[in-house]
């Protein structure tokens, strides 16, 4: 059915959105980002029931970063459900998860030199982070935490509390309390944040308390793809170190190779204590979710943190034969590549556009920032022009004012640049409209 163009009658016939709108919650967002009804998805392409192709630089929010409906990893998956292998068993032991540990621990963990427990707390990114706190306040007896303006950990309670995004803490309908806010580096360059930390332990008027942990994203995506300078991860990492304070690293959007290197820490040498994970850990874009400690830190008692999908076979199945063909693609290397690709796309064809425009990023994750241009919601325009071109990117960052492209880390080099020509074809539109 895909590329033929339908009538008008036909495509109301079709794209039918009215099930959505009668009986689905009105919370839902991508779908009014993306008003089609999509069937079908390989590699880096979506279809809609509509016949249309689109190239993707959206990636499931990080959650495909090897590609929709991975060939080595499908495969896999049918032979197990055909096999009736376990799909549901809480921690139970079973061989799946027995496999993805053990493939983890030997091909993943210990040849970077990392010595970690798995605990598994859920199925999804914010399972992972409500573990992590609830671990880290446990091993030392504090309640208070500090975590950097701008960041995006989860939207339960403890880790909608870590959560700067304004409507976002709104919806939680009651305080959000024990964590202390601390300015990103990038907010003030000319001032020194650890150092501030530093001063708000020291100073017996601070009104600060101490904090069992330091939790951060090296790169904060939904923050506007802000990438945090090596050396201030490393006087971070020693900044912890020295006030007896447990760094924790949210790597669930920008780890699984998704910066260049799996974990997204590797650049700048460090180790945290607690390391989270989920989206892409799942290899097919299965829910999984992944709490990785220190071996010292492992004070849970037995059921004193618990989920009833844990224990995810399938994904287990996936993620396993995930990190196999990310080792033996050579993911990490691909991502680098790709990142310079549209790093250089966007230095020689986006930013000539108009001089008011700005770029970060770092491995396959990019921003466009259009925060000096003079127009409310122009990322929004420029989202909405893409999606018209058939491109589905999305936006991030304070007022949503970034454009952020984040394609799967396998994405053919020709359609990555057909992708990148859609964008700049987007904002050149845009860019024409407010004229």
């Amino acid at each position: 059915m895909y590329g033929f163009t339908l009538t008008k009658q036909k495509e109301d016939e079709v794209l039918n959105t009215q099930t959505f709108e009668k009986y689905e919650s009105e919370v839902r967002s991508y779908c009014r980002r993306f008003p089609t009804v999509f069937t079908k998805a390989k590699g880096s392409k979506l279809f809609d029931e509509l016949g249309n192709e689109y190239i993707d630089f959206f990636c499931g929010a990080g959650a495909v970063n090897y590609g929709h409906n991975n060939n080595y990893i499908k495969p896999k998956l049918i032979d197990y459900i055909e096999s009736d292998g376990i799909m549901h068993a809480l921690d139970m032991y079973t061989s799946p998860k027995r496999d993805f540990i053990d493939y983890m621990e030997e091909n993943v963990l210990k040849p970077r030199g990392l010595d970690y427990k798995i605990m598994f707390p859920g199925p999804t990114g914010t399972n992972a982070v409500e573990a992590g706190l609830k671990l880290a306040r446990k091993v030392k007896g504090r309640s208070n935490v500090f975590a950097l303006m701008g960041c995006f950990h989860g939207m339960t309670l403890g880790a909608l509390s870590l959560t700067t995004d304004k409507a976002a803490r709104k919806g939680a309908g009651v305080k959000l309390n024990d964590v202390t806010h601390i300015p990103a580096p990038y907010m003030y360059p000319e001032f020194d944040t650890i150092e501030y930390m530093q001063r708000l332990l020291d100073d017996d008027h601070s009104a600060i308390e101490k904090p069992a942990a330091v939790v951060i994203e090296t790169v904060q995506a939904e923050g506007g793809i802000q990438v945090f300078e090596v050396e201030y991860l490393q006087r971070l990492r020693k900044f912890c170190d020295d006030n007896d304070i447990l760094l924790m690293i949210d790597d669930i959007q920008v780890g699984c190779a998704r910066t260049g290197t799996y974990f997204s820490f590797e650049r700048a040498g460090i180790k945290p204590d607690i390391f989270v994970l989920s989206k892409s850990i799942g290899g097919y874009g299965l829910p999984l979710a992944l709490t990785l400690f220190k071996p010292e830190l492992d004070k849970f008692n037995p059921g004193e943190h618990n989920g009833t999908f844990r224990g995810n076979q399938l994904a287990f199945v996936a993620a396993k034969a995930g990190l196999e063909f990310m080792l033996k693609e050579n993911v990490e290397q691909q991502a680098k590549d790709s990142g310079e690709i549209i790093k250089n796309f966007i230095e020689k064809e986006i930013l000539p556009l108009d001089s008011r425009l700005e770029y970060r990023g770092i491995g396959m994750i990019w921003g466009i920032e259009f925060e000096k241009i003079p127009v409310a919601n122009f990322s929004k325009l420029v989202t909405a022009k893409a999606f018209e071109n058939r491109l589905i990117i999305e936006c991030a960052g304070r007022k949503d004012s970034v454009v952020k492209i984040m394609p799967p880390l396998v994405i053919e080099k020709e359609v990555l640049l057909e992708g990148l020509t859609k964008l700049k074809k987007a904002i050149a539109e845009s860019l024409a409209e407010i004229k």
